[in-house]
């Protein structure tokens, strides 16, 4: 099982807020949507570009691909228009002690 990989203290991600954390090779993108945490990988699964340059509603939980305009859902994955159709990996988050933690766990 990879080792989870240290993303920031609570209190250094609020609500409506993301922060990119890297496992290896893998940015991983983690949100704080309405005090929960979710963690997606950054890259748009219709063109491998990073999200984290698009904007995160943190009011519909979706993130938007610059490039394109295709949003996903911050809580799974999933993808919610065109162009793209498939999901972005979801990876688990755990807060332990104040602090926030993920890894990707594809193995």
């Amino acid at each position: 099982m990879p080792d989870w990989i240290r993303v920031c203290a609570t209190s250094e991600l609020f609500p409506g807020e993301t922060k990119v954390a890297w496992d290896g090779d893998t940015p991983i993108l983690v949100f704080n949507y309405d005090g929960d945490y979710y963690a997606l990988e950054d890259r748009c699964s219709h063109e491998d570009f990073e999200l984290s340059s698009g904007p995160f509603d943190a009011e519909e939980a979706t993130i938007e691909c610059v490039l394109h305009g295709s949003k996903f859902d911050v809580r799974d994955g999933r993808a919610l228009n065109a162009p793209a159709y498939a999901p972005v990996a979801k990876f688990p988050v755990r807060v332990e002690d104040g602090v926030v933690w993920t890894r990707d766990d594809r193995g």
